[in-house]
């Protein structure tokens, strides 16, 4: 039994050396679907960007850098990822033990009474004189799929792009999370500086409606001139209630982010003290394929896709199956241990090579072409998404710096229009039209000043992740 087993072996393995072979040719990642450069970006061969800068390196604020870490550490998205990664790690496991023979230890005990007026039963009472007869088994089952087409090979290559693809969805949504919890953290801000501006307004208001009630006493304005100067108040009046109200809600989103009950954040700076970054490099856009998980991701399910072409276009072919069995049978438990009398051994090799169901499985293959194809498309898609969202962070970082710079220089201008219609006003040289229109105007200005700088400090973020930075 021992040489009969060997040969099988020895003709398996070289079966498997010599008709083992890619049964399908991989489609690679298409090189033209990357643009030289970014739109707005001059064309560099400089691959340097700062999607390879830490999160810890690029926020430099230390209360953004404590939300930060919070959120990484307690948010459940990212913790049921985690969990998607060790997921799919044992299914990695498991697939590596594709190649191994399946072995199962068994015990069998049969007993059959054959009717006594059947065949068996009569040849039974007559060779051993028992209206029935018993049979125990014990031994070793094991069962081998010789990889020939390369298929189990090719299932471990999508296990493997499967627990690849888990790693970069977690990568992904840490990106996401960095990005709105600093993005938060700086409305936060925007949102306190509006606070006091209203606050402020409030108070400019509230004194110009002294003077304007003193002017009436003394007869120079109507009672007109106090309600629009009251109406002017209560406009920034109803914006603190509001702005409070939006804090709040900020604080309680801030939350939810880093995986703690609703609670006030602790800012220990204010907006107009932030800096922004300058040189932000992008590098090329070949690079997004290393550097988006989202990209990554997309280049993983074209490698899957391969994968499964390649599975189902071997699945047309013969398989070779061995499968052999050992161990000890009797008919009676006292000769069970009789060895070597009661020792057993089977051995089965055979080519299995479908026929019916052929048909169906090239469908499958049909489907796992088209898959591929898709998978091709939707790469180009993910590297079109990405090129795009990094092109508009580059624009409105751009853009948003002059807008800047004019809403600076009309706040200027307005805080001393401020200034000289109040001085003007109280000499009677401007009427009371002139300082509510001025104290409109600031307001408005001032608010529109914070929203700008929140705005660029978004970008700034915002090409950031787009670039694939914040997974480090």
């Amino acid at each position: 039994m021992k040489n009969h087993t060997t040969k099988i072996v020895a003709i398996v393995i070289l079966i498997t050396t010599f008709l083992s072979c890619k049964v399908s040719k991989n489609i690679e990642v298409p090189k033209d679907a990357f643009p030289d450069n970014f739109r707005n970006a001059s064309a560099s061969g400089d691959t340097t960007s700062i999607a390879n800068i830490e999160w810890k390196n690029f926020f430099t604020e230390k209360d953004i850098v404590k939300l930060i870490d919070s959120a990484i550490t307690k948010n459940n998205n990212l913790q049921i990822a985690s969990k998607n990664i060790e997921i799919a790690h044992y299914q990695l496991t498991q697939a590596k033990w594709g190649n191994i023979p399946e072995a199962n230890l068994f015990v069998n005990v049969s007993s059959n009474r054959p009717s006594e007026n059947s065949f068996n039963g009569i040849n039974l009472n007559q060779a051993l004189n028992e209206k029935h007869i018993e049979d125990y088994s014990a031994g070793i089952g094991l069962s081998w799929e010789a990889d020939i087409w390369g298929k189990i090979r090719s299932q471990k290559k999508g296990a493997y792009a499967g627990y690849l693809q888990s790693e970069e969805v977690k990568k992904a949504l840490q990106t996401t999370i960095v990005s709105n919890v600093s993005k938060g953290y700086y409305n936060l801000l925007m949102l306190d500086s509006q606070l006091e501006i209203a606050k402020k307004n409030l108070k400019l208001n509230d004194s110009t409606t002294n003077i304007i009630k003193l002017k009436y006493d003394a007869g120079l304005v109507t009672s007109l001139a106090i309600q629009q100067s009251e109406a002017q108040k209560l406009t920034a009046a109803q914006l603190i209630p509001l702005l409070e109200q939006n804090i709040a809600i900020q604080e309680n989103a801030l939350s939810v982010l880093t995986g703690s009950f609703p609670s006030s954040k602790e800012r220990t700076i204010t907006l107009n003290s932030i800096q922004l970054k300058e040189n932000l490099t992008t590098g090329i856009p070949s690079s997004l394929v290393r550097q988006r998980p989202d990209v990554k991701n997309a280049e993983l399910t074209l490698l899957k896709a391969n994968v499964n072409v390649g599975i189902t276009k071997a699945s047309l072919y013969p398989s070779l199956k061995i499968t052999a069995s050992g161990g000890l049978n009797s008919f009676a438990t006292s000769n069970w241990f009789n060895i070597p009398a009661s020792l057993f051994g089977t051995a089965l090799g055979g080519l299995t090579q479908p026929l019916l169901n052929s048909k169906k499985i090239r469908t499958q293959y049909n489907i796992a072409k088209a898959e591929r194809e898709k998978a091709v498309l939707n790469f180009r898609q993910s590297v079109l998404v990405a090129v795009s969202e990094v092109s508009d962070a580059l624009v409105k970082i751009e853009k948003l710096e002059r807008q800047h710079f004019f809403i600076n220089e009309r706040v200027k201008t307005l805080q001393q229009a401020i200034k000289n219609s109040n001085m003007l006003f109280k000499n009677g040289m401007a009427d009371y039209l002139e300082v509510i229109t001025a104290q409109a105007n600031i307001l408005q200005s001032e608010l529109e000043l914070a929203n700008i700088k929140r705005e660029q400090l978004t970008e700034n973020i915002e090409l950031y992740r787009s670039l694939g930075g914040g997974w480090r």
